[in-house]
């Protein structure tokens, strides 16, 4: 009679690494689903078998399908992180944006959806309603932005043109000739966003008088 060799039980370390997979996998997964279909059409199982793992990972590690939309928002913070400097000018912050906007389009999509989804099952939302303006004002004390320049319209009609190559790709295949992925896109739109800022900003600082304090 042959000896069956008993199967040993994994070691913690083992198993710590192999949740970690499973967080970074459903995490990608998430992503994935959440970008292409919404918050309200993103289902765990769709999510779950992306990953290759049980959906009942989903419920151990995140709790459900709102603490995982959590998490999402929770890593795109953390790579926003990496990547902005507030101490930059507002021209490199925002061809940064555009790099990371273009090189993974799924953050971008996300947020469109989140404008998208419908009252009845809103998606988590970890950034507490407003948007803070502040970095905005001081920027205009800097003498980046004109005065008379509202900081919130400016800050919507900068986050639009990050989102409309990833929103619109086929508007901006059709107007430049070229695949929004390309370098040769991303080099071209980020110098006409660098010389839109150029045109933004005052002729001297002190022109415009002081920009208005903070809130």
């Amino acid at each position: 009679m042959t000896n069956t060799p008993r199967r040993r039980s994994p070691a913690p370390e083992e198993r710590r690494i192999d949740a970690d997979r499973s967080r970074r996998l459903l995490l990608d997964a998430a992503l994935e689903e959440f970008a292409g279909k919404g918050f309200a059409g993103a289902r765990v199982r769709d999510i779950a078998a992306r990953a290759g793992v049980s959906k009942d990972l989903v419920n151990y590690h995140f709790g459900g399908k709102e603490g995982l939309y959590a998490e999402v928002q929770r890593a795109w913070l953390r790579r926003e992180d990496a990547f902005s400097d507030p101490r930059l000018p507002l021209a490199e912050n925002l061809i940064r944006y555009l790099h990371d906007a273009l090189d993974d389009p799924r953050p971008m999509r996300l947020l469109a959806w989140r404008g998208l989804t419908g009252v009845d099952e809103p998606p988590p939302d970890l950034t507490d309603g407003a948007d803070d303006l502040a970095g905005m004002r001081r920027r205009q004390r800097r003498g980046e932005l004109a005065a008379d320049l509202d900081p919130a319209t400016v800050r919507l009609v900068l986050l639009g043109a990050l989102a409309a190559p990833v929103v619109f790709p086929h508007v901006a295949r059709r107007l430049f000739g070229i695949e929004p992925g390309a370098p040769e896109f991303e080099a071209r739109y980020g110098e006409g966003l660098r010389r839109l800022l150029d045109h933004l900003a005052p002729a001297s600082p002190a022109a415009d008088g002081p920009a208005p304090d903070d809130e």
